[in-house]
């Protein structure tokens, strides 16, 4: 239902990782280790979370290598941020009734 928090964007940590990519814009992409910084998060941690997020569609994930180094950068997909816009509109309406009164 249009009206329901997406519980793959509801835990936490994933809210977190998608507002991060949605604050830098589209097409743009973190490496790993700055979403990790940023987020305050064990790349362990953060890892498991992208995986679902990936396995969802919501994030495209690039390995590549700077120099000799390997990389890993993370980027929201328009299916993503297309569910994150939802997301957030769902949110504003279940909030909505707050405050008013």
């Amino acid at each position: 239902m249009e009206d329901e928090l997406d519980p793959v964007i509801h835990a936490a940590s994933r809210l977190r990782i998608m507002t991060a990519l949605a604050a830098i814009g589209k097409d743009s992409s973190l490496s790993f280790a700055k979403l990790s910084e940023l987020l305050g998060m064990t790349p362990g941690n953060l890892s498991v979370h992208l995986t679902k997020l990936e396995k969802a569609g919501y994030v495209a994930i690039e390995k590549t290598f700077e120099g000799r180094k390997p990389a890993t950068f993370v980027a929201m997909t328009v299916q993503g941020q297309e569910a994150f816009d939802r997301y957030l509109a769902a949110l504003r309406k279940l909030l909505g009734p707050v405050g008013k009164g």
